[in-house]
């Protein structure tokens, strides 16, 4: 399944400053029943964004309508636990087009990556310079340059460079995943097959 291009994201950002958020924090195991990846992002961290009677918790950032955006910025060892990528998806189908934190937890990194959400990770220093960026102008916005691989506070100047492999930064430029890629170079593929002995 293709998804949207990733070239340059400029965004403000929602804080979630809360370490070892795990995927069952993320999306809740009675969620999982559906096999497409539509309508999960309804149920992103739905036991901290509703109470039972599903009205909305007034202190959650997402509730918060001072904060919104295409990035999330998330405590140290964020998307630990399981590995279901539903996690990864209910990210993407609210709105998320990255995720930014001090460390990730493998599997879902590379779960963000198969479907279209940029994982950023960045030194626990400047995760800091962010969050204090974000609190003292919740419009703060971002800079997620793909290409050059850098992160910047636009207000204050201040940037970071991060890291992703040539193969899943090439294909969150093409809005490829692993069938995309394939499909696109069929025609190499085909040219190697016909070249092996018989």
């Amino acid at each position: 399944m293709a998804y949207d291009k990733f070239n340059i994201l400029r965004s403000s950002a929602v804080p979630l400053s809360i370490e070892n958020v795990d995927t069952d924090q993320i999306i809740p195991a009675r969620f999982l029943k559906a096999t497409e990846r539509v309508g999960f992002g309804d149920n992103l961290f739905r036991d901290w964004r509703y109470n039972s009677d599903n009205s909305p918790k007034a202190e959650f950032v997402l509730n918060n309508p001072l904060y919104s955006g295409k990035i999330l910025v998330g405590g140290k060892n964020f998307g630990s636990g399981s590995s279901r990528e539903h996690a990864a998806w209910a990210i993407y189908d609210y709105g998320f087009r990255c995720v930014v934190s001090s460390f990730f937890a493998d599997i879902f990194k590379g779960n963000c990556l198969n479907i279209g959400v940029l994982p950023v990770q960045v030194s626990p220093e400047f995760a800091d310079k962010i969050f204090q960026a974000i609190e003292a102008d919740p419009k703060t916005e971002l800079e997620v340059n793909l290409p050059e691989q850098t992160i910047s506070i636009l207000s204050t100047g201040e940037k970071e460079s991060f890291d992703i492999s040539s193969y899943k930064k090439s294909n969150m430029l093409n809005g490829f995943d692993d069938i995309d890629y394939l499909v696109n170079i069929k025609p190499e593929i085909q040219e190697f097959a016909s070249n092996l002995p018989i």
